[in-house]
């Protein structure tokens, strides 16, 4: 079940690598791979088993991911405060988009999961 939840995540991946170096090279690879997923998984209705086992046992290493970006911030934190406020204002402004975005899935999501309860 593992693997073939891991196939599907790094197939995803590959499918989103060769559509960045096809037809789309301003997104990065795995983040079509990541849409391309979210689709399949909407088109679906459901995450599988294999797949959530996968996820789950990736998310145990997710901490270890986090450790070069913040290294790359300690290395050039001169060059991060040189423009400080056009990167303040790129997060809040991500942040402001995600909020919205987040708040608008899950009202979808509530009234997805209420017209199921009554048919």
């Amino acid at each position: 079940m593992l693997l073939r939840g891991l196939f599907w995540l790094v197939l995803c991946q590959l499918l989103g690598t060769a559509l960045n170096v096809l037809l789309i090279p301003m997104l990065p690879g795995p983040i079509i791979g990541m849409l391309l997923l979210f689709a399949f998984l909407l088109l679906r209705g459901e995450v599988g088993e294999p797949l959530r086992e996968a996820a789950g046992s990736l998310l145990k290493y997710l901490p270890l991911l986090l450790v070069p970006p913040a290294v790359g911030v300690m290395a050039y934190a001169e060059a991060i405060s040189a423009d400080f406020w056009a990167i303040a204002g790129a997060l809040l402004l991500s942040l402001l988009l995600s909020i919205v975005f987040a708040g608008w899935l899950m009202q979808r999501l509530i009234d997805r999961q209420q017209r199921r309860k009554g048919a």
